[in-house]
């Protein structure tokens, strides 16, 4: 998909087409981009970015880039955008919660360092994992590290 690059037209695609649980290369293109419109594109989904006016050279090579990558990357991208939308769920508290358990520490350390409970820490951590639909901590982290929120 070629789509003109407007303010956050690219995540907005992504996450419109990530509703059907379909994934489709998208190449920005902007006449006369700066680098952090480009970067944010990239950042935000498309594969690639185009300068318009380009020629039809330019469009066959990002075609044959595309076409040597189009199915680990879509299977990637497809899972970063659902990991998205469900981390999207979560309030601020239980995305902190969700950071600090994947970095490995325990309720009571989550606790002392965001000065609650660990029986509030317990709370946070179980309607997070209902949110994001994951049986186990680890799986919380895994959906996590698919939205690219953890490293």
């Amino acid at each position: 998909m070629l789509i003109h690059d407007s303010d956050g037209c690219v995540a907005e695609l992504i996450a419109q087409i990530a509703q059907y649980g379909e994934w489709y290369p998208i190449v920005a293109c902007a006449e006369e981009p700066v680098a952090a419109r480009i970067v944010r594109a990239i950042l935000d989904g498309a594969v690639d970015y185009l300068v318009w006016p380009f020629a039809t050279e330019t469009v066959l090579a990002a075609l044959e880039r595309l076409e040597k990558n189009a199915e680990g990357l879509g299977n990637a991208r497809m899972r970063e955008a659902a990991a998205r939308e469900r981390i999207d769920k979560l309030t601020d508290r239980e995305r902190e919660v969700l950071d600090l358990v994947a970095s490995g520490l325990s309720n009571r350390k989550i606790g002392e360092k965001l000065e609650i409970s660990p029986r509030t820490i317990e709370i946070h951590r179980t309607n997070m994992q209902n949110k994001l639909g994951a049986n186990h901590t680890s799986e919380a982290i895994r959906i996590a590290m698919e939205a690219e929120l953890v490293r």
